[in-house]
């Protein structure tokens, strides 16, 4: 089985899993900025990947004006960001970016990356200065915080990395089955 990794990777923790999966399932690799409708044609599976900004999933746009073209394909979507695995969010994730009936076309999975705040461009540097001064301002309220929203606060000076080739196990076996 011939497989593609397709990534959009702001800050390098969705290219790092990229990467991993590529070794471990001797994929070819690609980013979204590159991929095309033909090059999909090449390929007998695939494994597009996004990081999350708020709720959505860089390269969804690319997924749904693809989604056809993955009925007779395995194909697996994974979403990379801070917050740790909880099925709720990952539920919430897929539901936003796509319609039950684009989630017939792949399986979904969730692999936590991390938070680099000095990575960020310009646009997305501003709307996460927003969130920080939100967090600052329920601090010095003395408003009860979540151990997210500290840790959130924290990573703002403290890069985190919480990428962990174990994560992409699921993904793996999933592509190994049947082949």
């Amino acid at each position: 089985m011939k497989i593609l990794v397709v990534y959009w990777s702001k800050t390098g923790f969705v290219k790092k899993y990229a990467e991993w999966l590529g070794e471990e399932l001797e994929a070819d690799i690609i980013s979204g900025k590159e991929v095309t409708k033909d090059k999909l044609k090449e390929y007998d599976a695939y494994i597009f990947g996004g990081s999350l900004y708020a709720v959505g999933i860089n390269g969804t746009d690319f997924i749904k004006d693809n989604i056809k073209q993955l009925e007779a394909k395995k194909t697996a979507v994974f979403a990379t960001g801070a917050s740790p695995a909880k099925k709720e969010i990952i539920e919430e994730v897929k539901n936003k970016n796509f319609s039950s009936e684009e989630q017939k076309y792949f399986k979904f999975f969730y692999l936590r990356g991390g938070f680099d705040y000095s990575k960020l461009g310009f646009k997305d540097k501003v709307l996460m200065s927003i969130m920080k001064w939100k967090l600052n301002s329920k601090k010095k309220k003395g408003e009860e915080m979540t151990e997210e929203e500290k840790g959130m606060l924290a990573s703002f000076d403290n890069p985190v990395d919480f990428t962990d080739k174990e994560n992409i196990k699921k993904i793996v076996s999933y592509f190994k089955k049947g082949s």
